[in-house]
């Protein structure tokens, strides 16, 4: 079941007339949190439509020196603030093979979560923090595949 209201995107899975979320937060080896998917994703879904908290330019120079300056993208057409994504959108890892890729939605305040492939159930969902699914570009930390 996909609905979509202006900003929301809710993508349920209904099994034995309960619904269920396609997603789970778990413990990721050598990652920490992590994203998973709790049933099969297809290719080309957004799976999720993540809210966000825009962060001013100003203030992005105070969220970097915290642990939140690990979570935030850039965001705006020069990508010149910040935004904190809400649900699980700051909490997909890494991956330079990832298997979802993200859209800067400025018009509606999101960040919407696409997958690239088919996503089996179990298997973490992974983001390219480059904003390129095939970008290679090192990022400030060792990447774990």
């Amino acid at each position: 079941m996909r609905s979509k209201n202006k900003g929301e995107v809710t993508v349920l899975v209904v099994k034995n007339n309960e619904e269920i979320s396609f997603l789970e937060v778990k413990y990721s080896p050598g990652k920490g949190r992590g994203v998973f998917a709790v049933a099969p994703i297809a290719e080309g879904i957004c799976f999720e439509s993540s809210p966000i908290i825009e962060i001013s330019k100003k203030e992005i120079m105070l969220i970097r020196r915290s642990v939140i300056g690990d979570y935030f993208f850039w965001w705006g057409e020069n990508k010149n603030r910040g935004a904190i994504a809400l649900g699980y959108g700051s909490l997909y890892n890494h991956s330079y093979t990832p298997n979802a890729n993200f859209k800067l939605n400025l018009e509606e305040d999101t960040i919407e979560f696409y997958s690239l492939r088919p996503i089996s159930a179990g298997e973490e969902v992974t983001i390219n923090y480059k904003g390129n699914p095939d970008s290679q570009s090192k990022v400030w930390f060792d990447a774990i595949e």
